[in-house]
């Protein structure tokens, strides 16, 4: 990241559950950018994915890092799964790009919401900025229920946050 220009900032949290969201997801770059500060502050974290990422050649490295496939072509009620695993774990992180896309939408998915609310853990607000050329891991934010409210205190920390393609946002 370094030899790249980019830095990390922030620091791995003591905390051992919560849901990691990562935003603006612009590019294709930005998973592995994410990834790279992850293993630099070795952080334990999943992260869901389509289910064509976990196809051959790549589908065993794709679950070594973490990954969990996602077929996303029918209902699978993930947030129930996934609120049951933060509930069985001792230690669990799971990393959810809130707008659930590359491409600009205009407005994010609640998934990664209710997942913590339900879990009863907070989010780890985890940035891209390429105009800082930063990624870095922000405040946490605690769940209130009431998720309009939330969303705009959340989405105020990111702001002033630019993705790799700028002019997808």
């Amino acid at each position: 990241m370094f030899i790249f220009g980019w830095r990390v900032v922030g620091a791995l949290p003591d905390q051992r559950k919560y849901v990691l969201i990562a935003a603006p997801h612009t590019s294709n770059w930005d998973f592995p950018l994410m990834l790279l500060a992850v293993l630099k502050i070795r952080m334990d974290l999943h992260w869901l994915g389509k289910s064509s990422l976990f196809r051959a050649p790549f589908g065993a490295l794709m679950q070594w890092l973490g990954g969990v496939p996602v077929d996303r072509s029918k209902s699978n009620n993930l947030v129930g799964q996934l609120v049951e695993q933060f509930k069985q774990c001792e230690q669990l992180v799971v990393l959810i790009p809130p707008e659930g896309t590359r491409t600009k939408v205009e407005r994010w998915k609640s998934g990664f919401y209710y997942v913590a609310a339900g879990a009863g853990v907070p989010l780890l607000l985890g940035f891209i900025d390429a105009s800082r050329r930063q990624i870095g891991f922000g405040p946490f934010f605690y769940p209130t229920g009431d998720y309009a409210a939330d969303l705009i205190e959340i989405q105020k920390f990111y702001a002033d946050k630019t993705g790799l393609r700028g002019d997808a946002r």
